[in-house]
């Protein structure tokens, strides 16, 4: 089940709106050691960074086999060893991992779905206690270039709330002067 207005651009257009590296530093990735998930890897711009920081697996997971084949193709080039990537609808059947399997899920440009809480309570699920979720979404206070219609385009008051009520404890909102176009918040499945 494709999310809404999820299509992707040109991967060179895509890649002119994030620095990935910056992204995925801020929102935790580099603490993963258990294992991370990506929910809708795309292109892999941020697979490729987030594998090179996390000491554990990574599984980056899209339903266009389009996207998972250029983020496999991407990570093989980088020598990365550490990414498993899986063409998978995790809307509709999950993520694949076992419960309380992974330290860390990638939430990058997603939460526009129809059914936020449910993919949110799947991340809650898979992730360990204490592991963490990191969010980012196009902003709706700036013009943007791309990104969802503003009428579904989710702000960070939204996320931390459907977070909370999947589980989820708000951790921190993270300021992307690295990409001016996005908010970030870090998300986290309390310990027992």
């Amino acid at each position: 089940m494709k999310g809404r207005e999820s299509g992707m651009p040109d991967e060179g257009y895509w890649g002119t709106f994030f620095d990935p590296d910056c992204i995925v530093t801020k929102l935790g990735c580099g603490g993963s050691s258990l294992g991370l998930v990506e929910f809708g890897c795309g292109y892999g711009h941020f697979t490729v960074p987030a594998a090179r920081l996390a000491k554990g697996p990574v599984y980056a997971l899209d339903i266009e086999p389009a996207m998972a084949d250029a983020t496999r193709e991407k990570a093989r080039r980088a020598g990365l060893s550490n990414v498993t990537v899986e063409q998978r609808d995790f809307l509709a059947d999950g993520c694949g991992r076992p419960d309380a399997s992974v330290d860390h899920a990638m939430l990058y440009n997603i939460l526009h779905v129809e059914d936020p809480v449910g993919l949110l309570r799947e991340v809650a699920r898979a992730l360990a206690p204490g592991g963490t979720a990191g969010v980012i979404h196009w902003r709706s206070d700036v013009e943007t270039p791309r990104g969802p219609s503003l009428a579904i385009r989710p702000t960070p008051a939204q996320c931390r709330a459907w977070g909370e009520q999947a589980g989820l404890r708000f951790v921190r909102s993270e300021p992307l002067s690295c990409c001016s176009y996005h908010f970030g918040l870090v998300l986290e499945r309390p310990r027992l």
